[in-house]
């Protein structure tokens, strides 16, 4: 893509974005409402509050946990996926169990994950892992059951090892499915280490968001719930690159029939 598309591309992306925060600036700056603070006061909250005060004690803390219950999360999801999807037996006997632990609303697996884990990274980690498991294993186990039978005769007849037929067979099959169960699971990953440390952490951006609220501190909830919006989109767009480079067989194959 040419360097002009690159410049159309992300100013038709930003100008809302951008719009958004200049009226909120405009809007809201002498605004003397204990409720909606003025922008400036809550970007300066963030700043001092959180990046420099807080950086150490509660968002580097939150984002180590995230990070680490999504990729225990996605690994567990993918792994047990293809078991789960290669083998007939395996599926009929795990449906139930997988059905009803899927069907759990995570907020619930708190007070179990209290009595096991206790107070600390631990228990925030663990339910991450345990709440956010489920779309990725399900799509793994959809994509590798969606494999073409006459592929499979082909590994077959090629006499591919396990490891080859899942390296080069199954996974580029369900490669797309298994990405889109991950933006799922990345998603609820960051909701529930957010409801983890409301309940039970004495750090982290959940606790700060808790104990601003207790405080009525109005600028400081607005601070981290505005800081927690950030990580977000930008742990969206860093696993959007990250799709895009493992996928990118894909891409080439739209953009290809797209030209056609």
């Amino acid at each position: 893509m040419s360097a002009p598309n690159h410049l159309t591309l992300f100013f038709t992306r930003a100008w809302l974005p951008v719009g958004i925060v200049a009226v909120w600036w405009v809007a809201s700056a002498n605004s003397t409402s204990l409720y909606f603070p003025p922008l400036q006061t809550i970007l300066s909250t963030l700043w001092s509050g959180l990046l420099v005060d807080g950086l150490v004690t509660d968002v580097l803390p939150s984002v180590a946990k995230f990070l680490l219950g999504f990729a225990i999360a996605a690994v567990l999801g993918i792994v047990l996926g293809i078991c789960i999807g290669m083998s007939s037996a395996l599926r009929a006997a795990t449906e139930p169990i997988v059905q009803f632990l899927r069907s759990l609303p995570p907020p619930v697996l708190l007070p179990i994950g209290l009595l096991l884990f206790g107070i600390g990274p631990s228990m925030s980690v663990a339910i991450i892992v345990i709440g956010a498991i489920w779309p990725t294993l399900l799509n793994t186990v959809d994509g590798v059951r969606s494999l073409d039978p006459l592929v499979k005769d082909m590994s077959r007849s090629y006499r591919l090892t396990m490891p080859q037929y899942i390296r080069f067979v199954l996974l580029p099959n369900a490669g797309p499915q298994i990405f889109a169960g991950l933006r799922t699971t990345l998603q609820i990953s960051i909701i529930l280490i957010v409801v983890s440390e409301m309940v039970a952490s004495t750090s982290g951006i959940g606790f700060y968001l808790l104990n601003s609220q207790q405080t009525f501190a109005v600028a400081e909830t607005w601070a981290g719930t505005l800081l927690l919006g950030i990580l977000g989109y930008l742990a969206n767009l860093a696993f959007l690159r990250l799709e895009r480079f493992v996928l990118r067989w894909q891409y080439g194959m739209r953009a290809l029939t797209s030209k056609g």
